[in-house]
């Protein structure tokens, strides 16, 4: 054989170091409980506080009804809350439903109390000797 077949076996006088056989490297392993870096286009919710205000609101009024004001702020919580909280319109709607059917309500009984008052008071004068 010749010396030019094996290119690293030549100058056989010379004493070339023997390194040893390295071992592959590998990326170290994940460790558990690291954060992962992961993207997610989250939004935060959008607010709804007006239109939950409003539904509740008219459900206290179904259960309390004994008063006009509840149900009349309740009425003006759902039309801010329709215009103003797209994602909660359900819940403003519903709102508006029930507080206004409880607004409603209190006028009729208002105009109805106020007709029989009229009716009596109208009555009363032409009976008296």
């Amino acid at each position: 054989m010749s010396d030019d077949q094996y290119p690293g076996q030549g100058n056989q006088g010379q004493h070339q170091p023997q390194y040893a056989q390295q071992q592959p490297q590998y990326a170290p392993a994940p460790q558990y409980g690291q954060p992962t870096h992961v993207t997610v286009g989250y939004q935060p919710a959008p607010p709804r506080g007006l239109s939950i205000a409003s539904m509740v609101l008219g459900l206290v009024s179904v259960v309390l009804g004994f008063t006009f004001l509840v149900p009349l702020v309740g009425f003006v919580l759902g039309i801010v809350g329709l215009r103003k909280e797209p994602a909660g319109r359900g819940m403003a709607v519903t709102g508006l439903i029930l507080n206004g059917l409880f607004v409603v309500g209190w006028a009729l009984l208002v105009i109805f109390v106020i007709g029989i008052g009229a009716a009596g008071i109208a009555t009363s004068g032409t009976s008296g000797a």
